[in-house]
């Protein structure tokens, strides 16, 4: 009696397990597409503000399904990525050399224009990429220098792991990559900024200051400079005639799970593509 009593409890409690009544029996809760209805996105501080953009709209139509994304500099989201702690890892540069041979998987989702970026009152409107080196670098330290007033550039810098500060000083060659090391020629005195809000808040109270940010992230509290005469516009990213942009890369590593892979496949649809037209240039 004892063992038939037993071989029905087992049968029961697999039962109950199988129907997801028994939260302890280690089930998963499944959406209708199959996905296990949670997602970590970590990385790029500029990818962020798109991503959760992308995330509200695709939890929108996938109610079971919640992501959360988290902007700590694409460095960290690259490492976090190849370390599996995270579903997707986010950048806004390239992946440098010892990055690639980690063997991820980069999903280009969107391009983005650097813009350079001055306070409104400053007369200054143009700038040649050679100036703006020179200008990091403290090699031109006066706006009348530039034709501007008889007042010290104040350099607004982003911090280190920054995606946008490593593409911009990788385009600007501020920074020198030999024998597996990296040198910066960045002014030791530049103000470093946590974040493009921050950059903006900078410039925005400081006549004489000088930075960077995304292209997305511009405002009227702000007025970008044409570069070797081209604007930092959206269109001008796209024709590749404004010269300092770079790509919105989201990262996989192994096998995808279908979480992730509806997700990236959301993104780059028309539906998701048309929310990165808004702000972005589109990969289609």
């Amino acid at each position: 009696m004892k063992k038939r009593i037993s071989k029905l409890s087992v049968v029961l409690i697999s039962a109950l397990c199988l129907s997801g009544i028994f939260t302890g029996c280690g089930v998963t809760p499944s959406t209708p597409n199959g996905t296990n209805g949670k997602l970590s996105i970590v990385g790029s501080t500029s990818v962020q503000p798109l991503a959760q953009e992308l995330a509200d709209a695709y939890t929108a139509k996938n109610k079971d399904v919640k992501i959360d994304v988290q902007g700590v500099g694409s460095t960290a989201g690259i490492k976090a990525i190849n370390d599996g702690t995270c579903d997707i890892g986010t950048s806004s540069r390239e992946l440098k050399t010892e990055e690639k041979a980690w063997k991820l998987t980069e999903h280009i989702i969107a391009l983005d224009g650097i813009a350079v970026v001055v306070n409104p009152k400053n007369s200054v409107s143009e700038i040649s990429k050679e100036q703006i080196t020179k200008i990091f670098k403290g090699e031109i330290k006066n706006w009348k220098e530039l034709g501007g007033i008889d007042k010290e550039i104040i350099v607004v810098s982003r911090e280190a792991g920054s995606g946008t500060r490593g593409a911009f000083d990788e385009l600007l060659k501020i920074e020198e990559k030999k024998d597996g090391k990296t040198t910066s020629y960045l002014k030791a005195d530049a103000l470093i900024a946590e974040g493009n809000g921050s950059v903006k808040a900078n410039i925005a109270s400081k006549e004489n200051a000088i930075g960077y940010i995304s292209l997305g992230f511009l405002d009227n509290s702000l007025k970008a400079l044409k570069v070797d005469g081209v604007e930092a516009t959206v269109a001008n990213v796209k024709n590749k005639s404004y010269p300092i942009s770079r790509p919105f890369i989201m990262l996989t590593k192994g096998e995808e799970n279908a979480t992730v892979k509806s997700f990236l496949e959301y993104i780059k649809g028309d539906e998701g593509q048309k929310i990165v037209s808004e702000k972005y240039i589109s990969i289609k």
